[in-house]
């Protein structure tokens, strides 16, 4: 798959910025008092932190290392009534179709010198304004395909048309009510099928990305409320004052203050499971690489990860779990084990697998 991209969206000034220059190390994303701080998008690819990299690595004497990677997009902060345009909304919204999951941040610190745009803090609150907007410019773009739809399924095609005037009629109504296009299935009143998956996919809805919620807190902050999706808990603050940090030195701050995970490798963590995704190995002498695909793959297809035309030409692939690599000293050293597997087309691709793809060229 290509890389992973990940917008970051929230209200102007609950810490989105500073959170963006914290995840990708850098200070190109404005964090400023004030709303639109952010007017372009700021992008930023950071290397996700995989320990099994360097094992596997020493292992084959692999002259490089390539882990995956996420980019990150620091959109600017939406307010209330984006979806009609207010603020700065509807070029920010399309910044977000483009992405493959939202990171909505939400405030949970006090500070008097920080302003919240609507003068409270309450994430559940915040969480709310966020997704109407991002709802409401779902409904638009339905409602507008659906308007053209009705009037061409008066006529000859009506039959052909059916599927997908049901489908948005749903979708209107599911919209309208206030909910996300990603839980229309949730009340067992509509089954969306393969066919209603194209259409759905041609409509970019943005209420349909999975989405996670950083609920930003102060220093030491813990936060136990309820959001309607999954979320992490980090202080865009401290996570800032660590990565000015040496590696040593940041792992010596955490420490001090009893954090046992960066924000981070929270991220990763937590976005890997809201996509469904793994990882595996490639391993030899020239690298040793990480490659990211969605839980479920088959061999021939996660090998098109690594070049297009492997997916055509795939003959077989030799599989082993990158502990029993390391232990028996890599392919030389693991042949006779019993520990690898020799596995064809229907090979689903497992977390922490090691291989070698046989490809006709």
């Amino acid at each position: 798959m290509p890389m992973l991209s990940l917008a970051i969206v929230g209200l102007p000034n609950v810490g989105k910025s500073t959170l963006f220059n914290a995840l990708t190390k850098s200070k190109q994303a404005d964090a400023a008092n004030y709303p639109f701080c952010t007017i372009e998008p700021n992008v930023g690819v950071v290397e996700v932190p995989d320990s099994r990299l360097q094992p596997l690595a020493e292992t084959s004497k692999a002259l490089k290392i390539v882990p995956t990677a996420i980019e990150f997009v620091d959109i600017a902060g939406l307010v209330k009534g984006a979806s009609e345009g207010e603020g700065l909304g509807n070029k920010f919204l399309s910044h977000i179709r483009e992405c493959d999951a939202i990171i909505q941040v939400v405030r949970a610190f006090e500070d008097g010198n920080i302003t919240h745009v609507h003068g409270k803090v309450d994430p559940k609150d915040d969480s709310e304004v966020i997704n109407l907007e991002l709802i409401m410019a779902d409904w638009q773009t339905v409602s507008k395909r659906l308007d053209r739809v009705r009037k061409d399924a008066k006529g000859v095609r009506a039959k052909e048309l059916a599927k997908e005037l049901e489908l948005l009629e749903k979708l209107d109504a599911h919209l309208q009510a206030g909910k996300p296009a990603r839980t229309l299935e949730d009340d067992g009143s509509f089954v969306v099928g393969e066919d209603e998956q194209l259409i759905l996919r041609d409509l970019h809805l943005i209420s349909m990305k999975p989405m996670l919620y950083v609920v930003n807190v102060e220093e030491g902050g813990k936060w136990n409320g309820e959001l309607d999706a999954p979320y992490i808990v980090v202080s865009a603050k401290i996570e800032a004052e660590i990565a000015e940090l040496s590696e040593e030195d940041a792992k010596v701050f955490m420490a001090d203050l009893g954090i046992e995970q960066s924000g981070l490798d929270k991220l990763i963590v937590a976005g890997y499971k809201l996509l469904n995704l793994v990882t595996y190995f490639t391993s030899g002498v020239q690298e040793t690489r990480a490659w990211t695909v969605t839980k479920g793959t088959k061999g021939p297809d996660a090998a098109g990860v690594i070049h297009t035309d492997f997916v055509k030409g795939y003959i077989k692939a030799d599989v082993v779990n990158w502990k029993d690599f390391v232990e028996h000293g890599g392919w030389s050293g693991i042949k006779g084990t019993g520990k690898m597997r020799l596995e064809g087309k229907e090979y689903i691709v497992e977390d922490g697998d090691t291989v070698y793809f046989h490809v006709a060229t």
